[in-house]
């Protein structure tokens, strides 16, 4: 009863991303090793061989560049086994004519999917959904996203999702809805009655002493 609600219980924003020690496509990793202070883009797929997968995965390939520009590493992961991966990632190169570049994790046992809460019942006892965990360099989850098995995920949500995090913890800002590189961000609001009289004196764009935008 205890392991089942181990596996039952969902990841949470901020904690630490769980370590393990697995096979790959490119080689055995230790993931926190594998890492190495990089960000991170851990993402799990239902199969392979279907055909929404291998949008993705093509999907993925074309954004790879970008990761790489932003210190971000790709990984992916399904209940399959590393046979699998590598006919299936051959495959794609023969048919489709692109490169996989980045590793993929052999997970027959389930054990690193149940770790990430990456099996859901409801739509499968034995794949893992479309689930997407963005890991920063200190370790630490910083976002979590689930799909279906039915619907494939955006790769430029997922580019802007990366932009967004790197910017923030730069500039120490906020991002609003639908933000992208380039838009105004949001400047922290006033912690103190005194501090809230200044701000409308500090030449952001505010709409109210609470609500402050910038450019950066």
């Amino acid at each position: 009863m205890e392991k089942v609600e181990e596996q039952k219980r969902m990841l949470l924003i901020g904690e630490s991303a769980p370590d393990f020690e697995t096979d790959t496509t490119h080689g055995p990793i230790k993931f926190s090793e594998w890492a190495n202070d990089s960000w991170v883009i851990l993402f799990s797929h239902p199969a392979d061989f279907t055909p929404v997968c291998t949008t993705e995965f093509i999907g993925f390939a074309e954004i790879f560049p970008e990761l790489e520009k932003r210190n971000v590493k790709l990984i992916g992961l399904s209940i399959d086994s590393l046979y699998s991966h590598i006919a299936w990632v051959r495959t794609i190169k023969e048919k489709m004519g692109v490169d996989i570049p980045f590793p993929i994790i052999e997970d027959l046992s389930m054990d690193v999917a149940k770790k990430y809460g990456m099996i859901h019942p409801a739509q499968s006892g034995t794949s893992a959904v479309r689930a997407v965990f963005f890991i920063d360099p200190e370790f630490k989850l910083r976002a979590l996203i689930y799909y279906p098995l039915s619907n494939g995920r955006s790769m430029p949500e997922i580019l802007r999702i990366i932009d967004a995090f790197q910017t923030s913890d730069k500039h120490k800002v906020a991002t609003p809805a639908n933000w992208e590189p380039g838009k105004e961000v949001i400047v922290p609001p006033p912690k103190t009655q005194a501090d809230a009289e200044k701000r409308l004196a500090e030449g952001f764009d505010c709409k109210d002493w609470f609500f402050c935008k910038k450019r950066i």
